[in-house]
């Protein structure tokens, strides 16, 4: 009696041994790779009165359900050259990005910040969507309404969750990357 047991439980045994092994042995599915690589850039503006030449600045549409012009300067004054960290926070009835500078992008925050209140600092980004999709746009014009010293800026964006998770994986990959190479 005893035999039978034990043969069922060397079944058993090899039977589950033999699922973990063929389970650890798949490889990642492509989806899952592809994150890792996704890069995104930042241009952040800053608000700037109508040239007549127009040499200088832009118009900016921002929001698409009902977009606004906003005139900006041509030169970004940060990117993502300038970026340390970017998150996705959640806050009561959605979301927003949240941007953490670096020393020195923090520095230019500070004296733009200072020297500009009252006008909009107008955020564009390009990324590759997980489905390589590449999409690109103004993501918002929040005001000036006080001096930033401490490097972090956050507000909502014209972009819905997925696209914003995307955005801050290719923002988070460039910042990286930026760093490495920018190591003596």
């Amino acid at each position: 009696m005893s035999t039978g047991r034990s043969r069922f439980n060397l079944n058993l045994i090899l039977t589950l041994a033999l699922a973990a092994a063929v389970g650890c042995a798949t490889k990642p599915q492509k989806k899952t790779e592809k994150p890792q690589k996704m890069m995104a850039s930042l241009r952040v503006h800053v608000q700037a009165d109508p040239e007549p030449i127009k040499d200088f600045t832009v118009e900016a549409p921002v929001y698409r359900a009902a977009p606004s012009k906003v005139t900006v300067e041509k030169e970004a004054f940060l990117t993502e050259a300038n970026l340390s960290e970017a998150k996705v926070v959640d806050e009561l009835g959605g979301f927003k990005i949240q941007l953490q500078f670096d020393r020195q992008g923090t520095w230019i925050l500070e004296e733009y910040t200072t020297t500009h209140q009252g006008r909009r600092f107008v955020f564009f980004s390009a990324w590759e969507g997980r489905d390589t999709k590449k999409d690109s746009r103004w993501l918002g014009a929040p005001v000036i309404t006080k001096r930033i010293s401490n490097g972090l800026v956050s507000f909502t964006p014209d972009a819905s969750r997925e696209e914003l998770e995307d955005i801050v994986l290719g923002l988070n990959n460039a910042a990286k990357k930026h760093e490495e190479d920018s190591k003596w």
